[in-house]
């Protein structure tokens, strides 16, 4: 690079989340002379590293003459401090994009294709609304079958794959979400691998929801394991609970995730590849898919789920690995927490069998154990119930959850509370009739959960439950006073999410 195109970098200390930015002076040589203004994208030279990212423009009074400003994420991504002396040019061009517009019109994407925006996703060269654009164009079942075969595909050879050579035979669980408070993960994982199977559990961190497994499992124990840690523990237990983005498995599933998150978007054909290639870069060989229905879970009808299970059995079989879908009553929130802490609390309580612990949530567990119990030995659902209650109620589970997350690193003590509290109480007596599963997630949301894993939402009810005047409805949990108010303002105006009517 000539000495025209060196520039000093400053640490301009602003989070901009995983997106790239740099910021130039609008009297910049450079920017004049090669054409740069706001929203162009660049690339930035720093020793043997490069980065594509944004440019913003400030006005001269921001930044010296012949500085650069940086983002957290870019100077992160980039390897530099401040201080040190970068080269800038004209990002690549990502023709890939030409793909993304061919299918906004409507035309399928064949394997090439789809491999290149992958890769370009993964390269980081696509911005947060390029990635949205593709996001939003493959909802809504524009996917087709081959194109989620071949999306799935994709995306598993954009990462590291798992390899457990002395294994014929690798299990993993899956739940595609909308419902709160479902964690089941962490209590089949401790089940099955108790039973012996072998159970490398790597999960993904909140997309809509007000905790993924990964949130849940962090208040308890280490979740960000390397891959020689993960494979340590793996060895030791036969199981592991972590974070899939820590050990690079479909690294570009995680950079989608985080614009899905935003978008608040989970489509049918991205959810299928999502979850598959993750099993299958873990070295999955057999995977059970949890598929809740209900009016306002993720799913909402029979037929939507039953269209979901082929394809995710039609996906399975073209990429060798098999799938057992098992399609569950989601009209409800599942357990008593919803939020990190508060859904950990529900895990423990039924791994230690206590007498206040969720029903639901231990018998929906129990279900989904005995599916993959029954995929490894073939002896019949009730047969693997049977076995999965009596590793339960034995403690072999709990000491077993036990063995794992000292393996990750020690269990952790759970918070007793957060600094705001408000506990609703019951109105006018009446039966709960009926629970809007996506907007009790919102309010939990609302009250800061997952970033602050201590918000959320405890419940003293069930479906079905008489509940008198004065009693309590739930307490809402809060890191900020404006968080609690503003989670409880949307509450009073949607205090229908939770119908008490008569007899």
């Amino acid at each position: 690079m000539s000495n025209h195109q060196q520039l000093t970098v400053i640490d301009m200390g602003i989070d901009t989340h995983q997106e790239p930015v740099v910021f130039m002076r609008e009297d910049c040589p450079i920017c004049r002379a090669e054409g740069f203004n706001a929203t162009s994208r660049i690339a930035i030279f720093y020793r043997d590293k490069q980065i594509v990212a944004t440019l913003n423009v400030v006005t001269t009074n921001v930044l010296p003459v012949e500085h650069i400003g940086f983002s957290n994420i870019a100077l992160q991504r980039l390897g530099a401090v401040d201080g040190v002396t970068v080269a800038v040019s004209h990002a690549p061009l990502v023709e890939s994009i030409s793909a993304v517009r061919k299918k906004i019109f409507g035309h399928r994407l064949n394997e090439a294709e789809l491999a290149n925006i992958i890769e370009d996703v993964n390269c980081h060269y696509y911005r947060d609304v390029e990635i949205a654009s593709f996001l939003t164009i493959c909802a809504g079942n524009r996917l087709d079958l081959k194109e989620i075969i071949d999306l799935t595909r994709a995306m598993v050879a954009s990462g590291k794959r798992l390899i457990w050579p002395e294994q014929d035979r690798v299990f993993d669980k899956h739940c595609i979400g909308g419902l709160p408070g479902n964690r089941t993960t962490p209590i089949v994982v401790a089940i099955v691998s108790a039973a012996g199977l072998v159970i490398p559990k790597t999960s993904s961190r909140a997309i809509t929801s007000p905790a993924g497994t990964a949130d849940t499992m962090e208040v308890l124990t280490t979740v960000n394991l390397d891959l020689h840690h993960l494979q340590s523990v793996v060895q030791q237990t036969g199981a592991c609970l972590a974070w899939g983005g820590a050990v690079n498995l479909s690294p570009a599933d995680d950079l989608l995730i985080r614009i899905e998150r935003i978008l608040d978007l989970d489509g049918e054909g991205q959810l299928i590849a999502s979850v598959l290639s993750k099993k299958i870069a873990a070295g999955a060989t057999d995977v059970v898919i949890d598929i809740p229905v209900g009016p306002t879970a993720k799913v909402r009808t029979e037929a939507n789920a039953r269209r979901l299970t082929d394809l995710f059995t039609q996906v399975g079989d073209a990429l060798g690995i098999r799938v057992r879908c098992v399609i569950t009553g989601g009209s409800n929130p599942v357990g008593f927490g919803i939020g990190p802490v508060e859904e950990a609390r529900d895990v423990v309580a039924v791994l230690l069998g206590l007498p206040d612990a969720p029903r639901d949530l231990r018998e929906r567990s129990l279900l989904l154990s005995a599916h993959l119990l029954d995929m490894a030995g073939g002896d019949g659902l009730d047969r693997a119930t049977e076995r999965a209650e009596k590793l339960l109620d034995q403690g072999n589970a709990w000491r077993q959850f036990l063995a794992i997350v000292t393996a990750q690193g020690g269990i952790k003590t759970l918070p007793d509370d957060n600094k705001y509290q408000h506990t609703e109480l019951v109105q006018d007596s009446g039966v709960v009739s009926a629970i809007d599963n996506r907007r009790l997630a919102r309010l939990a949301k609302l009250a800061g959960a997952p970033e602050d894993p201590g918000a959320g939402l405890r419940l003293y009810f069930n479906v079905g439950d008489r509940l008198a005047a004065g009693a309590k409805l739930f307490t809402l949990f809060s890191d900020s006073k404006g968080e609690k108010e503003y989670a409880m303002e949307f509450y009073n105006t949607n205090r229908d999410m939770i119908v008490l009517g008569q007899e």
